[in-house]
């Protein structure tokens, strides 16, 4: 009777194994292809269509040499500090105001995630909406009697970077509110009768205990967020173009410049490889330490 039995856990097996060879095609050609693919152009001399010639870290350097490029590094690295630290930030006020048991608390948490279920394009446009000079913000207090009121940032070249953070952190804020409210939930109910037992103020408990128990839900809330820093391009076509001039630059809007406006797939590619290069460096490590304490059973 034993070996019908195990004939049949044999078959479902491989059929399981069936199943999932669509899916493993996908990975192996549709993103590790594509990426072997990228890297072998980077080292070629293709512009318009891809060569088959060595070049070495030529392309890199004209990479690193370009002054437009460069310029998107450091508009990338400002918007992601200030991206990811203040969604973490609001997420984490925005979930522990919920787990208060507010009134209407389904409403509200339906409220704060509603703008991540919508598109960055959306997203980009409504706030080109409110921020323009001559119908939203500042039109706005200009009516009401602020003659001098100035909110132009999105046409100041110093400023318009700052309004790509403000629109996409009301985006991005609620998908770190659910998720940090997911830990919340799983603090022990006890630990909040011992703190008020001993008189322990509410702010040190969510520093001292309540944030290192969040852990888990921080580091997947911070590899989200660096993705979206990495991927950000839709918010900044729709918002600005990357303007005024070249003042709102980012790498995304960089390679899709090159790649498709300026039929340079070799530095295109380069720079693709650049950003690769960067979110494993950050997600690796993540990913190791993550692994460990789950082996170690933490």
């Amino acid at each position: 009777m034993a070996k019908p039995a195990n004939k049949k856990r044999y078959k479902v097996s491989i059929a399981a194994y069936i199943a999932l060879l669509p899916m493993a095609a996908t990975v192996l050609l549709a993103y590790l292809g594509t990426m072997l693919w990228t890297a072998r152009v980077s080292v070629s001399s293709s512009r318009t269509f891809p060569a088959s010639d060595f070049v070495g870290a030529a392309q890199y350097i004209r990479l690193f040499n370009n002054e437009r490029w460069l310029l998107s590094l450091q508009n990338v690295a400002v918007y992601g500090v200030l991206f990811i630290v203040a969604c973490l930030l609001i997420g984490f006020l925005l979930a522990v105001f919920i787990d208060q048991k507010v009134m209407a608390e389904g409403a509200l948490r339906t409220i704060f995630l509603y703008p991540y279920a919508m598109s960055f394009v959306a997203t980009g446009l409504i706030w080109q909406w409110i921020l323009n000079p001559e119908l939203g913000i500042q039109e706005v207090l200009h009516k009401l009697g602020f003659a001098e009121a100035r909110f132009d940032w999105i046409v100041d070249q110093d400023m318009a970077i700052y309004t790509i953070v403000i629109a996409t952190v009301w985006q991005a804020a609620g998908l770190v509110m659910a998720l940090m409210l997911s830990g919340l939930r799983g603090v022990d109910e006890e630990i909040w009768k011992a703190a008020r037992i001993d008189g322990i103020p509410r702010w040190r408990v969510y520093a001292s205990i309540v944030l290192p128990m969040l852990g888990a839900s921080l580091s997947t809330a911070f590899v989200l967020l660096f993705v979206m820093v990495v991927k950000v391009f839709d918010a900044v076509v729709a918002m600005t173009q990357g303007g005024p001039g070249t003042a709102s630059e980012v790498p995304a809007k960089f390679i899709m410049d090159y790649l498709f406006g300026r039929a340079n797939i070799g530095l295109a590619s380069a720079a693709s490889i650049v950003l690769l290069s960067t979110v494993l460096a950050i997600v690796a490590p993540l990913y190791f330490v993550r692994s460990r304490r789950a082996a170690k059973g933490k």
